[in-house]
């Protein structure tokens, strides 16, 4: 299959590049562990550089930073910043990736395969899992006899960079005229981003429905689409914006996007994609499968002013 059928708008597809960290036990032993982060954040995979350490670093696990082609980028060990203590490497990996608009590597013992699967496969992480990662693993892949973890790249530099924490960002909350009026669906896989972005949101005066996942976003509406028909009303009566994030367990926003533009009764609602993956690529295929705006979340602080746009723009209010 080709990169361009990763864009197709009637799939749910992503590539997971498989990372093992091995960690040094109490007792001497070393234990593999296996872990992944989508292909769209990567873009390279490199010997480990030569690092210059910085000064008074708060974080033991920035190691420092690296030249390359001559951008100075950070560098993390994902095992101290996760806990453990990862065993030495000679033929250790770094990982250069690039989100929200910010290039960084994190160092890991090897990088082994690259998977292409749909979104379904992802399951959304248990309660034991989040504490246990630091609440830092957003699915759980199984392959074959082994489970790998999906890391939250963002939450881990946020934890370095306070610009970065999205569970701080400051989104516009001033009261909107005739929002009560106005019942908004958001879908996100973080229980922090998605508190934050239901809570502002019912300040501004606006009705909303949060939930973690595309697919409970898409069964929310089908449920609430068939309960609007038995009282001879439409969905759209009841459900008039969606806000979705784009990478979520089981069926990403791309996918849930496309749906309900191919479902009668749904299709003209007004949609929202915010991501740290909008690239120009992830654009197109926004575009593609009928989203009306598309937000980096960087720039979520103006979520209301987008939201007062769009609905005066598609529903003439």
């Amino acid at each position: 299959m080709s990169q361009n059928s990763l864009l197709n708008v009637n799939n749910n597809e992503l590539e997971i590049i498989e990372f093992i960290i091995d960690e040094k036990q109490p007792d001497g032993s070393s234990y593999s562990g296996h872990y992944g982060i989508n292909v769209a954040k990567v873009l390279e995979i490199i010997r480990l550089p030569n690092i210059t350490s910085v000064p008074s670093k708060c974080d033991s696990s920035v190691l420092g930073t690296f030249n390359l082609r001559g951008k100075v980028l950070p560098i993390l060990n994902l095992a101290t910043w996760l806990g453990k203590t990862m065993t030495e490497e000679s033929n250790a990996k770094v990982i250069v990736t690039e989100f929200s608009g910010v290039q960084a590597a994190f160092l890991v013992s090897s990088v082994t395969s690259i998977h292409r699967m749909t979104w379904d496969r992802i399951e959304p992480p248990n309660q034991y899992v989040q504490t246990y990662s630091r609440d830092s693993i957003t699915g759980v892949l199984r392959i074959q006899n082994r489970v790998l973890f999906i890391l939250d790249m963002e939450k881990i530099l946020a934890s370095l960079d306070s610009t970065l924490d999205m569970s701080q960002i400051k989104v516009d909350t001033s009261p909107v005229e005739g929002a009560a009026q106005f019942h908004l669906l958001v879908a996100d896989d973080s229980n922090s981003l998605r508190h934050i972005i239901k809570s502002s949101l019912q300040k501004s005066g606006f009705q909303v429905t949060a939930v973690a996942s595309g697919r409970e976003a898409w069964e929310f509406l089908q449920k609430t689409r068939d309960e609007a028909q038995n009282e001879g009303k439409e969905l759209t009566d009841i459900v008039h914006l969606v806000i979705s994030d784009i990478e979520m367990p089981e069926m990403d926003g791309h996918m849930l996007t496309a749906k309900i533009r191919d479902t009668p009764g749904m299709s003209t609602l007004p949609i929202i994609l915010f991501s740290s993956l909008i690239t120009e690529a992830l654009y197109a295929k926004g575009v593609k499968v009928g989203a009306d705006k598309q937000v980096s979340k960087p720039d979520l602080p103006g979520l209301s002013k987008i939201i007062r746009e769009l609905i005066a723009e598609k529903l003439n209010k």
